[in-house]
């Protein structure tokens, strides 16, 4: 079984109320395709964080030993995820220009809910017509806006 995962962050305001959503899409070897809607809300949050809270959400709910691929159309989350976090954490959770780390306790929960997955990050373009990136944006929305889908 092949799963696949598009997450999106919405935040009116930064910070104001923020919504994230998740599209996971598991794919079985026979063709059959199913697929799975998570979202929710904060009240006061920002656009990073919720961007954040929506890859620990969607990779909460994979199981150890799985193959993932996280789709994320924020290059916050992938490059930090990918290329910055082990130099974050070899300097003390400090930037390059010695400043704390912004969201460290998000990046804390990704590292503890990515542990024993097998992840492969793409960064795809928001809002270019990429189905499941829309949906989770759809889904991020009508969270911060406290809309129903």
């Amino acid at each position: 079984m092949s799963i696949t995962i598009f997450t999106d962050g919405a935040s009116r305001g930064n910070p104001g109320p923020g919504g994230w959503g998740v599209v996971i899409i598991m794919e079985h070897e026979a063709g059959n395709m199913k697929h799975k809607e998570i979202g929710g809300r904060e009240e006061h949050t920002t656009n990073n964080r919720m961007e954040l809270r929506a890859v620990i959400e969607g990779l909460r709910v994979i199981e150890s030993g799985q193959k993932v691929i996280v789709n994320a159309d924020s290059e916050y989350v992938v490059k930090g995820i990918t290329l910055w976090i082990k130099g974050w954490i070899t300097k003390g959770w400090k930037t390059a220009s010695k400043k704390a780390v912004l969201n460290q306790d998000l990046w804390k929960e990704l590292l503890e809910v990515s542990e024993g997955k097998d992840i492969s990050w793409n960064v795809v373009k928001g809002h270019s017509g990429v189905k499941w990136n829309e949906r989770a944006d759809e889904i991020a929305t009508a969270f911060a806006d406290k809309v129903s889908l």
